[in-house]
């Protein structure tokens, strides 16, 4: 007999590792078996699991128990990235907090050893993590992005496309970070709204004969100035295009051009441009050739190429001096105070500067063409399909791909420099060295290049490296493409586009089927969680007070394809009541002796009651196995919900009980069979979504009857039932009890007559089938609807509350139980209430700046409470006028 509660907290570990020993989170070998696969995006080594974690996760787990109960070769690969600059910086924050040397004082060696030794003591928390979460990954098959087969890959793609000329080195204007010293992506860049000003200076024309005023938030950068630029088309200016301004400080002249750049309504119209410095004013140079100057050293203090009294001032003293100094030329013509977005390092927390660098870089125009055709012919679908749109925008106006980072973690640039800056890219030192041999005629000396390869480089490469490319392993020939990646929409362009580009390019074939960008979690109000904000849900926590699969259910359930996720600690708490309710029912059917019948056959049912439940499993399992073969996530989840709590429990559990205890052994027993049968069913549809409970209720009720011939519920076969169990003349006579128990409950609880009101229930209008229906289940209406009898009656009573149900007229009289004058006051007080906040809060929404300027977040609350409260106004007025009905 089940315990009286589950508890997750000794369940978990002991059913995963039973998993985890039993082999089953590996593909069977069974070589007829269809493969599914699915890559993990792996999480940063130093990381810890956050909430969008979980649900990423959750949904591929999802998928992959689904196919692998479906009879697929099913692998979810796991892995890790090394993550340059976040596990660089959490290791050099640890050798300062231990008063140990500094990174460069260790020198590169020693300083890489010690990055790989915290990898080895502390690398495996997330992997660790994401186990308690229930996610069956193959983990023998674990990767690792600087793990020798994939570093073997990024060394032979690097120095592939570098021969192909679709690698080259290029000085171009990168996203810099002085406090690591390296270049970093677009999405290491994290915008923070700061208390700045626009300093509006003048800038004398050369002639002496006026003046130019522009405005910037960084008066240091002016120094590196090599135009003023203005629209042709803006009068103020046109007779000074082509003429030149003496910049202040540096005393150069400099041109004033003409540029569609610069805006006629927006400031004074006239744009200093400092191509060096800013990734607008860069591509102003591009087009007038003009001159680059870049102003900063690595560390963003002023260089030689400013004037000398700025050499080596840090950028921000260097701001203040500048303003000083127009200030003292009688230059400075404003200051005006505002907040504006600046870019910051997500990892070092310093403003980020536009810096002209030489880095490598990748064609990344070349490489799109083909994989923006891959998505046009449907190779690759992306679901939601709105995320086509962004996709093809980007990729149709993709920049060249900066993959050189100034760091020590990472893969290191295979390149080597010969003495005269002749540069040797091969796969090894001795291959670069045999190349300068050949070109020089004789031995030189080599130097490695000092940079290491963008993380996103090598996580681009992850659908085929992790499968053993570039030889040509069986895992590879299997399980690549692979069928479905389930990943944010945040790093569409950061990791998916670089993958199909990657992938085509270098196996022919699209790297995935399908990829599913998973929704935002948010907090209950539908703010963005933030450590700032207080409002952050830690998933583990959640784990510890409800379990992995009340999370789970959760995450899935409310995970729709074209909206946020609103977690609340309520919902979840709901669906561990849900997991309840279900060990409960089970508990319910072993005290009744239900069990599993040998040779039980769903088709040869004849109990009314049981050909209805079998015909509701069937749409149940249909219902689920569609949804799940199409990301509809939510759609499955609320589908099982439905069927377990509403059909299963609530309804054939309790209509069900008649029969159990009756005196006719054969409804009984097909009663017993059908219930444990239909249970069996249950388990395997829920197990992808709520794993623990499933596969410990599976394990629990073997005992009932045969033994379990299918093993552990996570290997067993999907439930794939027919159409033909569905029965219509069941569905339609236990339907019009279940709709009449229903809409009687309803009426009883809208007019509050007490639970031990036993009023009978009367029919006043029916088919001769319908009456048929309630002669034949009146017993088990009065005892669900608690009710004293089923009574036909030619009209209806005063008294009695009148209401219809499939087209029948049925009527509960309950003038004797309740004060019909005062639940009538009652509900109408009530409707008054719901009127005034309707009123309310359609005003607040009728408010074009209300719903401008308050937080989106807060609209949505609003939108909510509206619904709501529209949708209880229409209820008790439903009861109202049935009250009057009644007389």
């Amino acid at each position: 007999m089940l315990e009286k509660n589950f508890d997750p907290k000794t369940a978990e570990p002991r059913l995963y590792a039973a998993w985890e020993a039993s082999g089953a989170f590996a593909p069977t070998s069974d070589p007829a078996a269809e493969p599914f696969s699915i890559v993990i995006p792996p999480p940063n080594v130093t990381g810890s699991l956050h909430i969008g974690h979980a649900l990423n996760n959750t949904l591929q787990d999802v998928l992959t128990r689904f196919e692998r109960m479906r009879g697929k070769a099913a692998l979810w690969l796991p892995g890790t990235d090394h993550a340059g600059i976040a596990t660089q910086m959490v290791v050099e924050r640890q050798l300062a907090e231990a008063g140990n040397r500094s990174r460069r004082d260790m020198g590169r060696e020693e300083f890489v050893a010690k990055v790989w030794e915290w990898k080895a003591e502390s690398g495996g928390t997330i992997t660790n993590q994401l186990r308690r979460l229930g996610a069956s990954c193959d983990w023998s098959r674990e990767r690792f992005t600087l793990d020798e087969g994939l570093s073997a890959a990024v060394r032979k793609v690097f120095v592939t496309l570098h021969k192909q000329k679709l690698i080259y080195r290029d000085k171009r204007l990168v996203n810099w970070d002085p406090h690591f010293q390296t270049a970093i992506s677009d999405i290491e860049v994290e915008q923070r709204e700061v208390e700045g000003a626009y300093y509006h200076f003048a800038y004398p024309l050369e002639d002496g004969s006026g003046e130019v005023v522009v405005a910037t938030t960084r008066p240091e950068t002016m120094l590196g100035d090599t135009a003023v630029a203005v629209n042709a088309k803006d009068p103020r200016y046109a007779h000074l295009i082509g003429r030149a301004v003496r910049l202040p400080i540096v005393n150069r002249p400099i041109p004033i051009i003409a540029d569609d750049y610069a805006d006629p309504e927006k400031g004074s119209g006239a744009v200093k441009i400092t191509p060096a410095h800013d990734f607008n004013d860069y591509q102003v140079g591009k087009r007038n050739n003009l001159p680059l100057i870049n102003i900063f050293d690595p560390q963003a203090r002023i260089n030689e190429n400013a004037p000398k009294e700025y050499l080596g001032l840090d950028r921000f003293a260097a701001r203040k001096k500048v303003v000083a100094e127009f200030e003292a030329l009688g230059l400075l013509r404003e200051i005006e105070k505002t907040r504006h977005a600046v870019p910051h390092g997500d990892r070092s927390g310093v403003v980020i500067e536009p810096y002209l660098t030489d880095q490598w870089y990748v064609d990344a125009k070349t490489l799109a063409q083909p994989a923006i055709k891959a998505v046009e012919e449907g190779r690759t679908v992306l679901e939601p399909k709105n995320w086509e749109k962004t996709y093809f925008e980007w990729m149709r106006n993709i920049e060249p791909w900066c993959v050189s980072r100034q760091l020590w973690w990472g893969h290191r640039i295979p390149a080597w420099y010969g003495p005269d800056g002749k540069i040797f890219v091969e796969e090894t030192e001795e291959a670069a060295k045999a190349a300068a041999r050949e070109h020089y005629g004789h031995d030189e000396p080599l130097r490695q290049d000092e940079d290491v390869l963008d993380t996103w480089f090598s996580s681009g490469l992850w659908p085929f490296s992790t499968l053993g490319w570039p030889d040509k392993t069986a895992d590879l020939e299997r399980f690549y493409p692979t069928h479905t990646l389930v990943t944010g929409f945040d790093i569409i362009f950061y990791w998916v586009a670089r993958m199909m580009m990657l992938g085509i390019h270098f196996t022919g074939e699209v790297p995935f089927k399908r990829v599913f960008f998973n929704a935002l979690v948010r907090d209950a109000k539908g703010a963005k969680m933030s450590k700032s904000k207080g409002n952050v849900m830690d998933p583990l926590e959640l784990v510890d007070s409800y379990g992995a699969d009340a999370l789970r259910f959760t995450l899935t359930a409310m995970s729709g394809q074209a909206r946020d996720i609103k977690l609340s600690t309520q919902r979840i708490e709901g669906y561990r009541n849900f997991g309840t309710k279900l060990w409960n029912a089970t508990r319910f059917t072993q005290m009744n002796g239900c069990a599993r019948a040998e040779g039980f056959d769903p088709a040869k049912v004849t109990g009314v009651l049981n050909r209805w439940i079998v015909g509701e499993t069937a749409r149940a399992a249909q219902t689920v196995t569609a949804a799940l073969e199409g990301c509809g996530f939510d759609e499955a989840t609320n589908g099982l919900y439905r069927f377990i709590w509403n059909t299963y429990c609530d309804w054939y559990v309790e209509l069900a009980k008649p029969l159990l205890n009756g005196a006719d052994e054969a409804a009984k027993a097909e009663t017993q069979a059908t219930a444990a049968w239909v249970l069996d069913v249950i388990l395997k549809l829920l197990h992808p979504v709520m794993p623990y409970i499933t596969e410990e209720l599976w394990n629990q009720t073997a005992d009932l009857g045969a033994p379990r011939a299918e093993g552990m519920l996570i290997t067993a076969q999907w439930p794939v039932l027919p159409s033909s169990l569905i029965d219509a003349a069941a569905d339609a006579e236990i339907g019009l009890v279940i709709a009449s128990v229903s809409e009687g409950r309803s009426v009883r609880a809208e007019l509050n007559v007490p639970p031990s009101a036993k009023p009978a229930l009367l029919v006043v209008e029916a088919t001769p089938a319908q009456r048929q229906v309630f002669e034949t289940n009146a017993a088990v209406i009065a005892q669900t609807l608690r009710i004293s009898e089923v009574r036909f009656e030619e009209a209806i009573p005063e008294g009695a509350i009148p209401f219809v149900v499939d087209g029948a007229t049925l009527a509960l009289p309950v003038a004797q139980f309740i004060d019909l004058a005062a639940e009538r006051a009652r509900l109408a007080k009530e409707i008054a209430t719901h009127a005034s906040d309707i009123a309310h809060v359609n005003k607040k929404l009728g408010n074009p700046a209300f719903v401008a300027n308050a937080k989106e977040e807060v609209v949505e609350e609003n939108r909510e409470r509206l619904a709501e409260s529209e949708a209880a106004k229409a209820k008790l007025e439903g009861a109202l006028s049935r009250l009057e009905a009644a007389g």
